[in-house]
């Protein structure tokens, strides 16, 4: 895979992961939709970066019932769409006792239904160019849970459900899927994270403060993408020995994550 005049759409591109890739595919030659609900911050970055070569759209994941329009707007823009990188989401600071219900459903219309609400309003378009690739910002997470996760990981192993399936049914149409699997990265995902009546965390988690950048995770990302792969798992060493324990040592991998300090 090749990204020079491609076009990529990146939802949750104001920041983080998606503002990381956003700098990474352009460099690469692509042409860029970006979306979020923070229009201005979208403006600032396309400024920032001096390209005629991006389009700024907004998205509002939660509200589905947009989303077949924003869909037609992206796909005017250039006539096609060749990457959708589903990266919009939020995480959760808050145990399964005291998270509230509205809590709970608003990271998952977030996480997994405006993830699905919009690749479902896309793939009509991709079946008719009979060539495209979906990658879904999963996390380590979504191959297992630690506390005060549980709504976000739910999300995210939705998201492999729902995607793996997928795949597999788009493979007549040439359309690859990918799961990208991040460990800790320094962002503001801890900060923006839902508390249990819903409200932002606002606090940097120390294990996000002390992991590597998010153009880091970028710049080790695109070399993945190019070889085609299902699941891709950007981590640290703790996270990558943790999926490794859950597939071969579960009983282990739980009495370690049952003491485990979380932040």
């Amino acid at each position: 895979m090749e990204f020079k005049d491609k076009v990529i759409w990146v939802t949750g591109a104001s920041s983080g992961l998606g503002e990381a890739m956003t700098k990474a595919f352009l460099a690469e030659g692509a042409k860029l939709i970006i979306s979020s609900r923070r229009v201005e911050v979208l403006e600032e970055l396309k400024s920032s970066l001096g390209s005629h070569n991006i389009h700024v759209l907004p998205l509002d994941l939660m509200n589905v019932d947009t989303h077949e329009e924003v869909v037609k707007q992206a796909h005017e823009l250039y006539g096609r769409i060749d990457i959708l990188v589903n990266n919009g989401g939020v995480s959760q600071r808050s145990t399964a006792f005291d998270t509230e219900m509205s809590a709970l459903k608003k990271i998952m219309d977030i996480n997994f239904y405006g993830t699905v609400s919009l690749t479902k309003a896309l793939l009509p378009y991709l079946m008719e160019q009979n060539e495209a690739h979906i990658i879904v910002t999963s996390s380590v997470m979504g191959k297992f849970a630690i506390k005060t996760r549980s709504t976000y990981c739910a999300s995210k192993h939705a998201l492999h459900g729902w995607f793996d399936s997928l795949r597999l049914e788009m493979e007549p149409h040439n359309i690859s899927v990918t799961l990208v699997c991040p460990g800790f990265i320094n962002t503001n995902i801890s900060i923006n994270a839902v508390t249990a009546d819903g409200s932002s965390f606002n606090k940097m988690g120390e294990n996000h403060e002390k992991a590597m950048t998010a153009d880091q995770f970028a710049q080790k990302l695109l070399p993945q993408l190019r070889k085609g792969k299902h699941e891709i798992y950007i981590a640290g060493f703790r996270e990558r020995g943790a999926m490794f324990m859950k597939r071969f040592a579960p009983g282990i991998l739980y009495r370690v994550l049952k003491n485990s300090k979380v932040s």
